[in-house]
């Protein structure tokens, strides 16, 4: 098949590079979002999908938006046989979606119904879910709504980070992808309706979520700091330090919630169970084991952490 993909951050990399390598399609061009500037000094950075287009030697669009009449001239212009999307961060027309031969197909990170919206797989991981997985999904005028092409599962670590399951989802819906463009060209999938009873919606993480209160569940913990990590990182004052906590473990010491109750190694009482810390990271510091930390901070059992 002629493709187009339309993918913007590195999630959508591993998916770009195996259609890329595959002797049955063609990637003919890639759209992805403008480059935007980064870091403290506000350095104008490409996208992660435009500098593996690149590398590929793909012809790259960055058009502001969709939704004017040049993107769908140039798309037009491009005749692709189908649109590949996964995480793009722009909403397509209906005259996009309809386009194409096979019409635009999404590669979304969760089993929908379940998690449509912007952050599915650190919500799962919040949610402390035991199996996630990716979609193929054809795209209609909705956010997440479309039919059910083809899905993918895999299970949840105890202690897997959404980083860590954000690097594997993105190698499965590269290999989801293929396999649905495939069974699509030979004409082998029917889609399906998704049930709208059973969707769920995920909004946006930001830092307001990153706080632990430790009267939760220490599974609750524990998912929060797993959830959060890498971005933007689950945070407790900590001998009177605001820390970064990037690691934890559960444990099965019990006690009042937010008591220290072992300082080698580091476990603090929530409201049911414990959970053991492993990593942090005091503002303005490297990130260190707890028992770095401990050796050049006073710390003791009976402590409360906030």
């Amino acid at each position: 098949m002629r493709i187009v993909y339309m993918g913007t951050p590195d999630f959508a990399v591993p998916a770009l590079e195996k259609l890329a390598a595959s002797e049955a399609h063609e990637v003919i061009a890639v759209f992805t979002q403008p480059d935007k500037p980064r870091g403290r000094k506000m350095v104008l950075t490409p996208p992660d999908v435009k500098v593996c287009a690149e590398a590929l030697g793909i012809p790259v669009f960055q058009p502001g938006s969709m939704k004017g009449e040049e993107a769908y001239t140039s798309l037009k212009e491009l005749n692709p046989d189908v649109i590949v999307v996964a995480a793009y961060g722009q909403i397509l027309p209906k005259s996009v979606l309809e386009l194409p031969q096979y019409g635009c197909v999404n590669i979304h990170g969760s089993l929908l119904p379940k998690y449509r919206g912007a952050a599915p797989i650190q919500q799962a991981v919040l949610d402390g879910e035991a199996v996630t997985g990716v979609t193929a999904m054809q795209m209609d005028v909705g956010l997440d709504t479309g039919d059910i092409l083809l899905t993918a599962e895999t299970p949840i670590g105890e202690n897997e980070t959404a980083g860590e399951l954000f690097d594997r989802l993105a190698q499965l819906g590269g290999d989801l992808i293929l396999e649905t463009l495939e069974k699509l060209g030979r004409g082998e999938i029917t889609p399906h309706k998704q049930d709208e009873a059973l969707a769920t919606h995920t909004a946006k993480i930001d830092k307001s979520l990153c706080p632990i209160d430790f009267t939760k569940t220490a599974r609750e913990v524990h998912n929060k700091v797993r959830g959060l990590s890498p971005w933007p990182v689950a945070t407790a004052d900590i001998g009177g330090k605001r820390c970064k906590i990037h690691a934890t473990r559960l444990s099965e010491k019990s006690g009042a919630a937010g008591t220290v109750l072992s300082v080698r190694p580091l476990i603090v009482a929530c409201g049911e169970g414990s959970v053991e810390i492993l990593e942090l990271q005091q503002e303005g510091r490297k990130r260190m084991t707890a028992e770095a930390f401990l050796a050049g901070h006073r710390l003791s059992v009976g402590d409360t952490l906030d």
